[in-house]
């Protein structure tokens, strides 16, 4: 083991590798920065660069652009009041009233102090628990695989979305995306309409770039007002005042980064849900709830490292289970394999230099978010004043050349641009991207297992409730699905019942 890590230091801190970090954690600053861009969006056009790197330096980069992105989308939140990213809109009132008082770097300097420990929190628990549910899992069968992926489509629906219906419709769109071309048990092509290019399915990258990075493009050209003004309130000195946040606060840290590294281990939920999470609680168990809205840094500290602590949450099923905890591993999954470090319970066993290599780089991202978040505060209004007029043509340009990079194919292309219109479409009418994306990962997944399951049970579905933990996940997963409607029928019958 010693000898793994040794060798683990040796590939992160490589010239090369360390120049990738460095990069990829610009990168990220920036994708967050800009508002109407995202940490999904940077991991999207990321995809491309990876094809030509080694394995390590590809998910480095992935890594570093996803926590600096998560962090930078707090800073256009507090000096525009315009999240960078959907993570920050949980508290982006709340920075945004401190710098109208004047306190913008408490604000900035909580967001980027806090959402460090919860970075740091969560990769703890990441280094800790994704090995020992990797023991567990290898005691998993087909049966337990099939009620984990439909534990986890099911809580996408429930925890991701304001809507469930929408989100069903969501997921089953995503469901039928997967079920193109002949990759199921049967090896039959289906839904290819005679196009050789499908006969493998729907290729993921381009239609991860075109769902994230297309939609917000076409966004972009429909809208009439993408003006920017920004606070004229000075950022000074940042970490100023942060311990003291810190010795007033410890319940508040310490809840949102349990808390985010939770929900960001549920698939489907990720940073976003995390933040409102946690700011809701926050403001729930405060001692002065009458102050959030008006300028109160207790929610941020709360929700800043709720957001972070979620993003390695959300690698502990996507390493060990090849489940997305998110949007953004569901694309590192793609990534994962194509550098054949397949997830799934054996990666520890089969791939453990890499393993570790990746937890290093977890550390080394957040750690080296303090200096880099800080130079980004202090050139915020620089970045914030590039005219979009010019940066969406680039990343058009970006996504068609990341698109057909893929397989070389013109085909990706229109997939790419088609599915970046459907996104567009589905946003605006209220269907969430997210249960789509996970359908199209798990679809394939979800298929495979169950169609397994009733051979080696001869067709009796019973079996799938005999093993001890495949009973236990089956009857989660449908008292997942029927306590909404226990709770409907319980708030019907109280609304009905005589006062």
């Amino acid at each position: 083991m010693l000898a793994n890590i040794y060798a683990a230091f040796g590939m992160v801190f490589d010239p090369y590798v360390l120049a990738v970090i460095l990069g990829s954690s610009m990168f990220g600053l920036f994708m967050g920065a800009v508002p109407g861009l995202s940490a999904t969006m940077a991991v999207a056009l990321l995809v491309p660069v990876t094809f030509f790197m080694p394995p390590v330096p590809a998910i480095a980069a992935m890594v570093s652009a996803t926590a600096m992105a998560i962090f930078s989308g707090d800073i256009p939140g507090c000096l525009l009041r315009i999240p960078g990213t959907p993570s920050s809109a949980a508290y982006t009132d709340e920075a945004y009233a401190m710098t109208m008082k004047g306190q913008g770097e408490i604000a900035l300097g909580a967001s980027l102090v806090f959402s460090v420990i919860g970075g740091l929190f969560g990769t703890a628990v990441l280094i800790l628990a994704a090995p020992m549910l990797a023991e567990l899992a290898l005691k998993f069968s087909s049966f337990e695989y099939f009620w984990l992926v439909l534990l986890g489509l099911t809580c996408a629906i429930f925890i991701a979305s304001d809507n469930p219906l929408k989100g069903f419709v969501s997921l089953f769109l995503g469901m039928f995306i997967a079920s193109v071309g002949m990759g199921n048990p049967a090896g039959v092509p289906r839904f290819t309409f005679d196009q050789p290019d499908l006969l493998g399915g729907v290729s993921l990258v381009p239609l991860m770039v075109g769902m994230f990075a297309m939609s917000e493009v076409l966004r972009f050209a429909v809208s009439k007002d993408f003006t920017m003004k920004i606070a004229d309130g000075r950022v000074g000195n940042v970490f100023k005042g942060m311990w003291a946040l810190t010795v007033k606060y410890p319940k508040s840290v310490w809840r949102g980064s349990v808390l985010g590294t939770l929900v960001g281990a549920l698939p489907g939920a990720g940073a976003d849900i995390a933040a409102w999470m946690s700011y809701a609680m926050s403001k729930k168990l405060s001692k002065e709830p009458e102050k959030f809205g008006t300028g109160h840094p207790e929610g941020i500290v709360e929700s800043g490292a709720a957001n972070n602590s979620a993003l390695a949450g959300a690698w502990i099923p996507a390493l060990v289970f090849g489940i997305p905890g998110d949007s953004i591993t569901a694309i590192v999954i793609g990534v994962l394999y194509m550098k054949n470090l397949n997830p799934g319970p054996m990666i520890f066993v089969e791939n453990p230099v890499s393993m570790y290599a990746i937890f290093i780089v977890f550390i080394l991202a957040n750690l080296l978010m303090l200096p880099l978040g800080f130079w980004c505060i202090k050139m915020a209004k620089r970045i914030l004043m590039i005219p979009r007029g010019i940066l969406m043509p680039l990343i058009l340009l970006f996504c068609i050349v990341g698109s057909y990079a893929t397989n070389n194919s013109v085909t990706d292309v229109g997939i790419m641009l088609v599915f970046g219109m459907l996104a567009y479409f589905m946003e605006e009418n209220g269907f969430p991207v997210a249960p789509a994306v996970l359908g199209v990962v798990l679809g394939g997944m979800l298929e495979e297992h169950f169609v397994t399951s009733m051979i080696k049970a001869d067709g009796a579905f019973l079996a799938f409730f005999e093993r001890p933990i495949a009973g236990t996940l089956g009857v989660v997963t449908i008292i997942v699905w029927l306590l909404p409607l226990a709770l409907k029928m319980l708030r019907r019958r109280q609304a009905m019942s005589p006062a």
